[in-house]
């Protein structure tokens, strides 16, 4: 009898991967992949299938053939299991043998985020006894998800991870050349802002409240009363921003860098960097910021609270759009501007994906294969 259909994902090169399809041995195809480890990624490359990716690829570097990316989780028997969100586990728990040991990543949501968010919460509370650990990237998460009730030995705190070796600060002529190739003119205050801050995968005119779409523009347009700005936005489903920028006659380029390392010109091209996020569970641009030598003002969200020294790595800002302003600014104008830089470079090589990936081998995979 054939198999169901299932995909399996393995890396070709650093940040890649190639799609393999399988089914049963009639067919030919790509059986069940040997590895230990299955990592149930989302199709779209973005946040979950980039974490997937860079811990697979950092735990291959140590331990070959132990960690496989899959798009599909049905099948699996007598594996670790590891499901990019506490949305997509609680979307297969139905179907999942009890032959495997499971985890998830648990990134954000609270229930006043919003019924639908509160009534997953109920949802991924009740399926806790199935799971044997849950990874949360952040001490906030931590204390959240203790706070209601989770065994403390099932939670694990490790970081979202990035790639230190790939975002790095500008060299030479780099830094013009970015501003070049986004459109910023070289006298002003280049913002940046990359992420997904609408409603699904269009082009996204329906703000996203928990990523604070509405702030940032708020933000943006006190810091344009004081100085020349210009802001350059990346990600899908912008729409909401660039609308509410252009009413405000606030210059902006957008363009969505499909192949990830191009965000390192981003990156490049800024002056500073604008979390204004009410939920987080990194998110990634902070790491990305803090590597390639761009100050980062945040609210406390996320790893945020981890990661930021008031003043010393970055600036923390409530959820306000006059105190994110008055904060950039402060960063903008600060003493000693290779020292915040150079010091959050400095903290933030604890969450590059090898450092993550390891601490995913031994405090969460390697304990759960022990127990098949």
């Amino acid at each position: 009898m054939i198999e169901p259909f299932k995909q399996i994902l393995r890396p070709v090169a650093r940040g890649g991967t190639a799609l393999l399809a399988r089914a049963g041995a009639a067919t030919g195809l790509r059986p069940v992949d040997p590895a230990p480890v299955h990592f149930v990624i989302e199709e779209q490359d973005w946040a979950i299938r980039r974490v997937g990716t860079g811990i697979q690829e950092g735990v291959e570097r140590h331990h070959p053939g132990k960690v496989c990316l899959t798009l599909n989780a049905s099948g699996t028997s007598k594996r670790v299991v590891h499901f990019g969100s506490q949305y997509m586990w609680c979307a297969w728990t139905p179907f999942m043998s009890g032959s495997n040991r499971y985890v998830t990543s648990f990134f954000h949501g609270k229930p006043e985020d919003g019924p639908d968010i509160a009534r997953h919460i109920d949802q991924f509370l009740e399926s806790v006894p199935k799971l044997g650990r849950i990874v949360a990237s952040n001490g906030i998460l931590m204390d959240r998800l203790a706070g209601w009730g989770v065994p403390k030995n099932k939670l694990v705190q490790i970081s979202i991870g990035t790639d230190t070796t790939l975002f790095q600060p500008p060299m030479g002529e780099e830094r013009r050349l970015a501003r070049e190739r986004f459109g910023i003119p070289q006298d002003a205050i280049a913002i940046g802002s990359f992420q997904k801050d609408g409603v699904g995968w269009g082009d996204g005119m329906e703000p996203k409240p928990v990523k604070g779409p509405d702030i940032l523009v708020a933000a943006i347009a006190e810091m344009a009363r004081h100085k020349p700005v210009h802001v350059l936005l990346t990600g899908p489903a912008r729409g909401y921003v660039k609308a509410e920028l252009e009413k405000r006659g606030i210059p902006f380029s957008h363009d969505y860098l499909k192949d990830y390392a191009e965000l390192k010109s981003a990156y490049h091209a800024l002056d500073i960097y604008l979390v204004t996020s009410r939920e987080e569970g990194g998110p990634m641009g902070l790491m990305e910021s803090m590597a390639s030598h761009v100050p980062v003002v945040s609210t406390p969200v996320g790893m945020g609270p981890d990661l930021i020294d008031e003043g010393v790595t970055g600036w923390l800002a409530p959820v306000e759009p006059d105190a994110i302003a008055t904060a950039a600014l402060s960063a903008l104008d600060r003493p000693e501007p290779e020292r915040v830089l150079n010091a959050a470079r400095e903290r933030v090589l604890s969450c590059d994906w090898q450092v993550v990936a390891d601490a995913h081998w031994s405090q969460v995979y390697q304990p759960l294969m022990a127990e098949l």
